[in-house]
C-alpha cells in the first residue's frame, strides 16, 4: 500500500425509505476483509422528514463533515445532478447519478447501476441471445438496465410501463444515446404478443419485492425459450424467478446487480478492488437472513 494511501472511509447513502438497505453491510465486510475502517451511515429522508429536494443541502453537509463518497438512491438519483461539480459519462448519458465520489474539493457523479447490472447478466446468463429484448418498466432502475443491456449489445429493447409516457421517454433517450430503431415503446396489454417472440425479458418493477408480492404478468406467457432477468433482490427468489424456472426458462435474480454496482461503488470510494466473489456470497447470506423469520432487516 501507498504511503500516503487512505485506511479510513467515511461514506454514506441519501434516499427515501432506506432502512432495510443491505448496502451498508455489503461495504463494510469488504472493508473489513481489507482491513479499512469504513463507517457506512444511512441518510433516510423519510427520517429527517425532508423532501427530495434537500438532497443538495444533505450533499454540501457530507462534504463538509469529511465523506469520502455517497451513493444515492430513490427519489434523489436525478435531483443529485445540479449540486454535483462533474459527471461521469455513463451517469450524463442516462441522466441519473447513484454513487458520488467527494475528493479534491469537488464531488463528481457516477452510475454503477448501468455497470453493476451489465456485470451481473454478462455473469449469469452470458450465453443468452439478445436479439429480441422486452423490459417492463421505466422507472429509475429500468433507465439503468435499458442502457445495460443496449451496452451489451441487444439489437432491440422493448419498453414496456404502465406509464406510457414514461416508456416513450425512456426509449426515445435510448434511441438518441444508441441509434434510432434500438429501443420501442410497448403498452401493458401487449406484453403476450411480445413475450411470445421475444428472446427474453428484464423485470425492472418493485412487483416480487417483499412489500409487493405477487406476479408482474400472467404466468402463462412465460416459455422455455425465454430468459428472464430480475432486478428486485429481497427476496433474491422472486415468485417470478420461481415460477420461470419450474417452466424452463434460464433465470437471474437481482442479487448480482446490488453486488456489482456495489463493488463499483466500493472502488470509487477506495481506489481498491473489491473481491465480487465474497461479496456475492455475503448477499446471499445477507438476503437470506433478512427473508427468515428470525432474520433482521439489514
Amino acid at each position: 500500500m501507498a504511503k500516503d494511501a487512505k485506511d479510513s472511509y467515511l461514506v454514506g447513502l441519501i434516499g427515501s425509505g432506506i432502512g432495510p438497505s443491505l448496502s451498508p453491510a455489503l461495504h463494510e465486510r469488504e472493508a473489513d476483509r481489507q482491513g479499512l475502517r469504513y463507517l457506512y451511515r444511512l441518510i433516510d429522508i423519510d427520517t429527517l422528514g425532508v423532501p427530495p429536494e434537500a438532497v443538495g443541502d444533505l450533499l454540501r453537509a457530507a462534504r463538509d463533515l469529511g465523506f469520502d463518497g455517497l451513493n444515492i438512491t430513490h427519489p434523489c438519483k436525478q435531483l443529485v445532478i445540479e449540486h454535483l461539480d462533474a459527471l461521469a459519462p455513463q451517469a450524463e448519458a442516462l441522466g441519473a447519478v447513484n454513487t458520488v465520489v467527494l475528493a479534491g474539493g469537488r464531488a463528481v457523479g457516477h452510475n454503477t447501476d448501468v455497470t453493476g447490472f451489465a456485470a451481473s447478466f454478462a455473469r449469469g446468463l452470458p450465453d443468452a441471445p439478445l436479439e429480441r429484448v422486452v423490459q417492463l418498466g421505466a422507472g429509475g432502475a429500468g433507465a439503468a438496465v435499458a442502457h445495460a443491456m443496449l451496452t451489451l449489445g441487444a439489437e432491440r429493447v422493448t419498453v414496456v410501463d404502465a406509464l406510457g409516457d414514461r416508456a416513450a421517454g425512456l426509449a426515445g433517450a435510448l434511441n438518441r444515446h444508441f441509434g434510432a430503431g434500438r429501443a420501442a415503446v410497448a403498452a401493458p396489454d401487449q406484453l403476450a404478443g411480445l413475450l411470445a417472440a421475444a428472446d427474453g425479458i428484464v423485470h425492472a418493477t418493485p412487483t416480487g419485492m417483499a412489500a409487493h408480492p405477487g406476479l408482474p404478468f400472467a404466468a402463462e406467457l412465460l416459455h422455455p425459450g425465454l430468459w428472464v432477468a430480475e432486478v428486485v433482490y429481497r427476496p433474491l427468489e422472486t415468485e417470478l424467478l420461481r415460477t420461470a424456472r419450474a417452466v424452463g426458462c434460464a433465470a437471474l435474480d437481482g442479487g448480482g446487480m446490488a453486488v456489482f454496482q456495489a463493488a463499483d461503488a466500493f472502488r470509487l470510494f477506495t481506489g481498491r478492488e473489491p473481491d465480487s466473489a465474497r461479496m456475492l456470497a455475503d448477499i446471499a447470506e445477507l438476503a437470506g437472513a433478512a427473508q427468515s423469520p428470525a432474520g433482521k432487516a439489514v
